[in-house]
C-alpha cells in the first residue's frame, strides 16, 4: 500500500493560510467539490469520493487517530461509475455517514496542502506528505513539521480523528 504523513488542524483564518499555502506551492490551486460517502469497515476506513456523476475513487485507508503528524496507509481505485458503486457499497457495507466539502489543493514539492470547508465542521488544513517505497517516516514527520511551522498552525488546533469522526461527535451531542 502507498503511504504518506497526515495532520489536521482546524484553521481560523481561512484567507491567511490560503495565501501562505499559496507562496509554498508557487501556484493557483485547484477548487475540488467532494462528497465522501464513508462505509462500515472493521479494519480500517472506506469511503467513496465522488467528484461528479462520472467520476469517483473508492479510498481504503488505515491511520491510527493522534495529533500531530502520522502514517497512513491506503489504496485508491479510480471509477467512471460512482453512482453504481455507491449503490453497490450501500448495498454490502452500508453507510456510516457522507462528509462534503469544498476542498483548495496545493501542491508543495511532494506535499498535498488541502485547505477544507468542511459542511457543517468548519475550515481545516491537511498536510499530506507521500513518502516514497523504502522512505522511513520520519523524513516525512520533519517535512510535515516545518510546513505546519510555514503555515502557523499551532498544536492545540490539531485534530486526531476523520470529518467522519467529527461529524458523528456533532451529531451523537445533539442528540443527548
Amino acid at each position: 500500500m502507498a503511504r504518506n504523513i497526515e495532520i489536521k488542524a482546524r484553521i481560523t483564518d481561512i484567507d491567511t493560510c490560503m495565501h501562505t499555502a499559496e507562496k509554498l506551492s508557487g501556484s493557483t490551486p485547484d477548487i475540488l467539490h467532494q462528497t465522501d460517502y464513508f462505509f462500515y469497515c472493521s479494519n480500517g476506513r472506506l469511503k467513496l469520493r465522488v467528484f461528479s456523476p462520472e467520476k469517483g475513487e473508492l479510498i481504503f485507508y488505515k491511520r491510527d487517530d493522534c495529533t500531530g503528524p502520522g502514517t497512513s496507509e491506503y489504496e485508491i481505485s479510480a471509477t467512471q461509475q460512482p453512482e453504481k458503486l455507491l449503490r453497490l457499497m450501500e448495498k454490502a457495507c452500508g453507510i456510516r455517514g457522507v462528509v462534503r466539502k469544498t476542498r483548495t489543493l496545493f501542491i508543495a514539492g511532494r506535499t498535498r496542502i488541502h485547505i477544507d470547508r468542511v459542511e457543517n465542521l468548519g475550515d481545516f488544513l491537511e498536510l499530506e506528505v507521500v513518502l516514497s517505497a523504502n522512505e522511513t517516516a520520519e523524513n516525512g514527520i520533519s517535512e510535515a513539521g516545518r510546513l505546519m511551522e510555514q503555515l502557523g498552525i499551532k498544536e492545540r488546533n490539531l485534530v486526531d480523528c476523520a470529518y467522519i469522526d467529527l461529524i458523528e461527535t456533532q451529531r451523537n451531542s445533539t442528540q443527548e
